[in-house]
């Protein structure tokens, strides 16, 4: 861990501590891969979910990723913007816009989830396979303690 900053050795063993570098560092390689490609980590997770979920109302997007509607607008924004998505009033309720992937929104994210798996791939490229498989479902557990409802924030 050489670029982790100094922690006592009774620090460095805790979980949590361990947890947040190995965070820090799969961060960073997914941002980095995204950046590539000119896209944020916040703007790949909009785009995932509405892949996910799409057409989706922008409020039940924020909610989805969790998201502030004020940054949600600003985000969605930068996407219309980008030709990535449409953002057109809501059929079931003109007061909402729905978010739907645009064909070019669509090839966009197929190239930035293959980048995202690849830096994935590196920060656990010391595992065996078996080993990825068992740290994801330890880290689901972590994540999601057994008779929590919900799922984690999209991310990376």
């Amino acid at each position: 861990m050489a670029d982790a900053p100094y922690a006592p050795r009774r620090i460095r063993v805790l979980p949590s501590w361990l947890l947040g570098r190995a965070a820090a560092r799969g961060h960073r390689l997914v941002a980095e891969a995204l950046a590539t490609e000119g896209m944020r980590m916040v703007h790949h997770a909009v785009l995932s979910a509405v892949a996910e979920s799409g057409p989706v109302s922008q409020a039940e997007l924020g909610r989805t990723v969790g998201i502030d509607p004020k940054d949600m607008v600003t985000v969605v924004t930068d996407l219309q913007r980008d030709g990535l998505v449409t953002r057109t009033p809501d059929p079931a309720d003109r007061r909402k816009n729905a978010v739907a992937l645009s064909a070019q929104g669509r090839r966009v994210l197929r190239r930035t989830q293959r980048l995202g798996d690849r830096a994935n791939d590196e920060l656990t490229a010391a595992l065996t396979p078996a080993e990825r498989e068992q740290l994801i479902a330890l880290l689901t557990r972590i994540v999601r303690p057994a008779g929590s409802a919900g799922e984690a924030a999209a991310g990376g």
